[in-house]
């Protein structure tokens, strides 16, 4: 489908970004992925020659084996110390905290734990919602929002007929902005990703 093939395409540009970002540390890199998939590594492994030690955070682990180490936790309160990371990694986490309080606890913790970031998140002004899949979701009303969700497949996401986790699901995404970012990371530089003259997502680095 369009959509897969068009995400596929972004990954690999973004992986080549961060390929770049990293060839700039001295080995080993002990880089920290907030919200990643081992998958993810053992793809991009094989587009750099440095040694890289990867810790991965989530709150759902992956069962299965991997080389990288897995650590279960919540990105709003890192179980790590200060500055114990080269590089904190995360695509596509940040806006899956329905509040700015949230989102800015992440950011915190990002800095606190990382002396250096890439992170890519979508820009909550293109036309297409990126998770719903749907022109403009991301300013309906929320009514009818939870509507939308119990009556169509969208996206991402699918249908979900239950009003409560309906409205659950659409109260737990906020998609940032150029301004937003920048309140997040006042230190970060910014990249934007685009599709047809538009940005379509923002990578934000230190």
């Amino acid at each position: 489908m369009l959509k897969d093939l068009l995400s596929y395409k972004f990954r690999l540009r973004r992986a080549r970004l961060l390929s770049e970002f990293l060839v700039s540390f001295e080995p080993p890199i002990n880089v920290l992925d907030v919200g990643g998939t081992a998958d993810f590594w053992d793809k991009f492994s094989e587009s750099i020659d440095k040694k890289i030690n990867v810790t991965i955070l989530n709150i759902d682990l992956e069962d299965r084996q991997t080389s990288y180490r897995l650590v279960r936790g919540d990105a709003r309160s890192l179980p790590f110390k200060d500055n114990m990371f080269d590089v904190i990694f995360s695509n596509s986490l940040i806006e899956h905290f329905g509040s700015f309080n949230d989102q800015q606890k992440v950011a915190r913790e990002i800095r606190r734990v990382g002396k250096r970031y890439f992170i890519q998140t979508p820009n909550r002004n293109f036309a297409i919602e990126p998770h719903f899949v749907f022109p403009f979701f991301q300013f309906l009303p929320l009514p009818m929002k939870i509507f939308l969700l119990q009556k169509f497949n969208l996206g991402w996401v699918g249908r979900i007929k239950d009003k409560k986790l309906a409205e659950e699901t659409v109260s737990s995404f906020r998609l940032l902005n150029f301004y937003d970012l920048k309140a997040l990371f006042p230190d970060g530089e910014i990249i934007n990703e685009r599709l047809l003259g538009l940005t379509k997502s923002f990578i934000i680095f230190k």
